[in-house]
């Protein structure tokens, strides 16, 4: 599968899992020095692989009909500053009630490590400016897979689309259990020695 076939069918399994809506969030996966991105303003739900522009690291656009999403250079900056081959943005309910709500979202359960712990929110900008660009970059530092942007949405990364995807499921999740926590009372934060002895037992794990 061509990697402008790989935006389409995770662009529609966004939209079917609620991710995101109308034409809102973005996708874009990396191969070499060129960038495949989905275009702005198409449903994601409705890419088809012409649609979707290709894009060089300097955000000059080679291949495509349209015009490459208006987070394309968020998303450069991002492939400048880490080791991701690709990238999933979304405006998902619960991650986006975090982000207009927090700081940061805490580990509340270990699956966070595969994140890279406690995922930080980044200071507002306007959406497609180098202000928001550097402001995820910053909340990414340190290795972490995931950011929340403030009053808009959540980013993850991965080695693949598949990988990036699943990321941003896992954040979604984690959000919705500290939110409906909150409801029932306080959340428990795992501890520093709580999430090392979780890393020690997955390096080390236990003989059968």
């Amino acid at each position: 599968m061509s990697l402008r076939e790989q935006l389409c069918e995770y662009g529609r399994r966004a939209v079917e899992l609620g991710l995101v809506i109308g034409t809102s969030g973005n996708l874009s996966v990396r191969e070499g020095d060129l960038v495949a991105v989905t275009p702005s303003g198409v449903a994601l739900d409705r890419l088809t692989p012409e649609s979707c522009p290709v894009v060089d690291l300097t955000g000059r656009r080679v291949e495509g009909e349209l015009r490459p999403s208006s987070e394309t250079p968020m998303h450069l900056a991002v492939y400048e500053t880490t080791d991701a081959r690709a990238i999933v943005h979304t405006h998902s309910v619960f991650g986006t009630v975090v982000a207009t709500t927090m700081t940061e979202l805490p580990p509340v359960h270990y699956n966070a490590l595969l994140l890279g712990g406690t995922v930080r929110v980044a200071e507002y900008a306007t959406y497609g400016t180098p202000e928001l660009a550097a402001n995820v970059r910053a909340a990414l530092e340190g290795g972490k897979r995931a950011a929340l942007m403030a009053n808009h949405g959540g980013m993850t990364l991965g080695a693949t689309l598949e990988e990036a995807f699943e990321a941003t499921r896992l954040l979604e999740w984690l959000c919705e259990v500290y939110v409906r926590a909150l409801g029932v009372g306080k959340p428990t934060v795992l501890t520093e020695d709580q999430l090392a002895a979780v890393v020690d037992r997955m390096l080390n794990p236990p003989p059968l």
